[in-house]
């Protein structure tokens, strides 16, 4: 086509006016290479989830958590569905940061993980394995809890953002470990914490009030359990802050700079088998019904994620009475106002009755540690609280 000027123009004369758009789009070089590396290590992880699915398929009695299986065959072809489509955007993100990027390194991993879950049986995969196990790994429980979260926050923190970081910020990788570990491993951390409670408080099994308790309405049992549950916790996490050989585990979960979602799931294992050992105490003394439970363990794997969000969310009343993102901020600042503030999981007005609550109008400044950093690898934060070190300050 002749353009005004004598020249010829580039368009075809049947291109639409998205398509003069899509050509017209300045696509510089480093935005090139951002999409590229983006699209490459999400293709990545992706990928991975796909190949830890595709095992969880074939050896369902040793890698699928025992109390999901049923859930999991009653909607087997829903979760089938749902792989086909992962498999297929692993690798169309794998094809595309090859196309974008000089190094093929993370979509040709993104790929090669795509036909490796295809190989594997792509959606048509079946059971290896029909022995049952009264132990497996939940592996299951990592997947879906990673691709759901995943797909929760990521874009709630891109709407909402408080703080301007990327998604791959520094650290990342520590805390999928830590995230890896705390979700594979829950069957193992869970016996680890109701078998002692069990051999230790068997007398209480039989209490006639425990009957009373399980026959109250599920929804009057699950806010009794929050704050059981909270009391407990709290007095357990003051002490995590105050004593100093109990601090060097817990300074773990403080050691992240930079707060989002990810950043919920790194803690030492110490501290997470005392904090959900001195939970379960009272929710295996009253004796509540096994709905109010399950409702309780569904709110908590949304809350906890969620008040270490990378989002402004603010809640003006609700604050003082929930624990919020902003309430759990001020918990993890390094900024001096706030240190050893807002103890509370769950429910914010416990910090008020024991003058523990800091909620300012502005947003804490620095998050982390003050007088010293933890390492940021997964195996040296493990090592870290047995390590010798000069006695500090909590920060």
């Amino acid at each position: 086509m002749l353009a005004s000027d004598g020249k010829w123009n580039r368009l075809a004369p049947r291109q639409s006016l998205s398509g003069r758009l899509l050509l017209d789009l300045p696509l510089t070089p480093a935005l090139r290479i951002n999409l590229g590396k983006r699209a490459g290590v999400t293709g990545g992880l992706l990928g991975v989830l796909c190949v830890c699915v595709e095992f969880c398929f074939l050896f369902p009695h040793l890698l699928v958590s025992n109390d999901g299986r049923a859930f999991y065959v009653e909607h087997l072809g829903v979760f089938r569905g749902i792989l086909q489509a992962a498999i297929v955007a692993t690798f169309a993100l794998g094809a595309l940061s090859v196309l974008t990027l000089r190094s093929k390194a993370h979509g040709g991993i993104a790929m090669l993980l795509a036909l490796v879950a295809m190989l594997l049986g792509g959606s048509q995969a079946e059971p290896l394995t029909h022995q049952p196990r009264a132990l497996s790994a939940g592996l299951d429980y990592f997947a879906l809890e990673l691709l759901v979260l995943g797909l929760l926050f990521i874009p709630m923190e891109r709407l909402w953002g408080l703080h301007p970081q990327r998604i791959f910020r520094e650290g990342w990788q520590t805390d999928l470990k830590h995230f890896f570990v705390s979700h594979v491993g829950v069957q193992l951390i869970s016996f680890s914490v109701m078998i002692p409670v069990q051999v230790f408080f068997s007398w209480a099994v039989r209490m006639d009030f425990q009957a009373h308790v399980a026959a109250q309405p599920v929804w009057l049992q699950f806010f009794e359990i929050l704050l059981v549950v909270d009391l407990v916790s709290y007095w357990v996490h003051r002490a995590f802050h105050q004593v100093p050989w109990m601090w060097k585990f817990h300074a773990i979960h403080h050691s992240s700079q930079q707060m989002d979602w990810l950043a919920s799931s790194r803690s030492h294992l110490v501290d997470v088998l005392v904090n959900r050992f001195a939970g379960f105490i009272p929710v295996f003394l009253l004796g509540f019904s096994p709905a109010a439970i399950y409702g309780y363990l569904v709110f908590v794997s949304f809350h906890a994620v969620y008040i270490h969000a990378n989002v402004s969310h603010r809640w003006p009343y609700l604050r003082w009475v929930f624990a919020t993102p902003e309430f759990h901020h001020w918990h993890h600042t390094s900024d001096e106002e706030g240190i050893d503030k807002n103890f509370a999981v769950f429910l914010s007005f416990i910090d008020v009755i024991f003058g523990t609550a800091h909620l300012p109008e502005h947003w804490p400044s620095r998050y982390g540690t003050t007088k010293f950093q933890p390492p940021e690898t997964y195996l040296g934060q493990l090592a870290y609280p047995f390590q010798r070190h000069e006695e500090t300050p909590y920060g």
